[in-house]
């Protein structure tokens, strides 16, 4: 004789469909603070380049208030010197 041995699984499947979903997560690149750091450091260039024009415009104007400084300076120079001699000529 033979002993058999027969299982038998039941396996029960609701009346109602069973909803599923999927949630697809995307990884955020990041790229929003490298635009920001793009566009900060395009500002400080521009800025940095109106500031470098506006000292060297000061500098222009620093150097020619002394060169007239000297030319008035070298102008009463002359115009010492010439009323000496205007003097020394009035007193011979």
């Amino acid at each position: 004789m033979t002993d058999s041995a027969t299982t038998t699984t039941v396996t029960e499947r609701p009346n109602e469909p069973v909803h599923t979903h999927t949630t697809v997560v995307e990884r955020r690149s990041g790229g929003g603070s490298g635009m920001m750091m793009a566009i900060l450091l395009l500002i400080l260039v521009v800025g940095g380049f109106f500031a470098w024009q506006f000292l060297q415009q000061g500098e222009v104007r620093t150097d020619a208030v002394a060169g007239a400084a000297n030319q008035v300076g070298d102008a009463a120079q002359k115009v010492g010197d010439a009323a000496q001699d205007a003097a020394q000529k009035i007193g011979e």
